[in-house]
């Protein structure tokens, strides 16, 4: 799914698009344009679209993913909002995500409410149906997770009529259940295998991740175990440094946004020049989400192959997470994030975004294991892959790491950083630390609410675990309110 539909067709499924203003453009609407097979591809394609852009996976996400957290810093006014846990109903990340994650659902939308009446192969016409369902619960659960409340839109946006347009917010709760209803549909729709597509292992790990989110830790290991023994042929590929760029490396690739590195009709990841010291980034400025130094303190620089140096290239001393620059100027000197290491080219990267891979499904199994019954052989043997790939040894029931559920989830927290760092999961994973904290307390030792109250003089304001609703959205939806604290 490299290649994008045309800018017409888009505007064509989201509602509120200028560029149709002159005959007959007019004339093309969703209702209209569902006659074809190709179009039902065409529409999916759009849906797949409404994730590749700027306030979705080729910036924000990962932007609002790292660079709160302990993980990331940066001395760019760009991003000083999320550095500094200071945002506001008008920042820039905070709109941009939200705007973007309901032209993702629209989209998938329209493919729900116009393919089933197309006549097209029963096979291919399920796994359309299904892939649309699961961007629907990927563009919801990113909403949820991040804003708490939303309105549910469950039909596309075909009107300008306030009545339709201006929802009240939905409990999160109920959208949580809408997101894990699309996921249980979507899995049966789907295909098994498919390296650019949503499959059933990519669903059934996002409904891991869903349910982890939820504290639903039968409901979370029975989902990973879905991937882990489903039909999809996941595995760990032997080498972590060869993970990167991400170009749907098999067998681990779960689920990946898929980028042509195109400038003219394609799509491109502008990640790679936000983040790489220049050479090999096109241009130098500061950099977004630099590599703290506890997180560089933290991780072991000897004996992990995630971490430990790797050899010398042009960005620097290769430490497969990170490289370390030692030319240029101040702003391409340090650590720099080096997951998206591919030429950037101008903000035209081809590197594909890993939403999804599986040593992420072993350590969500291994959590939601650990949280029901504590160190189990079962729990060991999922946290182990991941561990002795980065070379570390096999942890045993007579590890210190494993000597009680506490340890053990300690040791399990320490492997999710440190596997998965700039990967745009570290604030989510401290967002539910601290929300497990609140029904258990001292569960984890570092949650969001630390973060917080090291970058808000003391004060844990649980106010920020929360994003405020945009400011462009309580201007024109009579409908909904504030979150606490705006």
């Amino acid at each position: 799914m490299k290649k994008l539909l045309t800018p017409l067709l888009a505007c064509a499924l989201l509602a509120g698009c200028d560029v149709l203003d002159k005959d007959p453009l007019p004339s093309i609407s969703p209702a209209n344009f569902f006659k074809t097979a190709d179009d039902a591809e065409a529409a999916l394609t759009a849906a797949y679209d409404g994730i590749q852009g700027t306030g979705a996976y080729a910036q924000e996400l990962n932007v609002v993913g790292e660079m709160p957290s302990d993980n990331c810093t940066s001395a760019n006014g760009d991003v000083a909002a999320m550095e500094n846990i200071a945002w506001t109903p008008t920042t820039s990340q905070v709109t941009n995500v939200y705007r973007e994650a309901y032209i993702a659902i629209n989209r998938a939308n329209a493919v729900l409410k116009y393919v089933p009446a197309l006549d097209l192969p029963g096979p291919r016409k399920n796994s359309i149906l299904g892939e649309a369902r699961f961007l629907r619960a990927l563009s919801y659960f990113n909403l949820v997770k991040l804003y708490g409340a939303v309105p549910l839109r469950l039909e596309p946006t075909e009107t300008g009529d306030p009545a339709v347009l201006n929802l009240p917010r939905t409990a999160a709760e109920q959208v949580y259940a809408q997101v894990v209803q699309d996921l249980t549909e979507a899995e049966a729709l789907v295909l098994p295998v498919n390296p650019t597509r949503a499959t059933q292992g990519a669903v059934n790990a996002l409904l891991a991740r869903v349910q982890l989110t939820q504290r639903n830790w039968a409901a979370a290991q029975a989902a990973a175990n879905a991937v882990i023994t489903g039909g999809g042929n996941y595995g760990l590929v032997n080498n972590f440094k060869s993970l990167f760029p991400a170009d749907n490396r098999q067998p681990e690739s779960v689920f990946e946004v898929q980028y042509s590195g195109s400038s003219d009709g394609g799509t491109s990841n502008i990640l790679p020049d936000l983040l790489l010291p220049s050479p090999p980034a096109t241009f130098s400025f500061p950099k977004f989400n630099i590599p703290t130094a506890e997180l560089i303190e933290y991780a072991d620089t000897v004996n992990d192959l995630r971490w430990r140096f790797q050899g010398t290239t042009l960005a620097g001393r290769d430490h497969a997470s990170y490289v370390d620059g030692r030319r240029g100027n101040g702003n391409d000197r340090g650590p720099f994030v080096y997951k998206w290491s591919s030429n950037p080219n101008s903000f035209n990267s081809p590197d594909n975004y890993y939403v999804l891979r599986y040593a992420d499904v072993l350590l969500m199994y291994a959590e939601a294991a650990n949280e029901q019954a504590g160190p189990t052989a079962d729990a060991l043997a999922k946290l182990n892959l991941v561990r002795q790939r980065a070379g570390l040894p096999a942890l045993t029931t007579a590890s210190a790491p494993a000597a009680t559920k506490q340890t053990l989830r300690n040791e399990i927290d320490r492997q999710r950083r440190l596997e998965l760092a700039f990967e745009g999961e570290r604030w989510f994973d401290l967002l539910r630390y601290a929300r497990h904290n609140q029904a258990e307390a001292g569960a984890h030792a570092v949650t969001a609410l630390d973060i917080i109250a090291q970058k808000r003089q003391g004060v844990r304001d649980a106010n920020y675990l929360l994003f405020p609703i945009p400011l462009g959205e309580l201007n024109t939806n009579t409908q909904i309110q504030q979150n606490p604290g705006y």
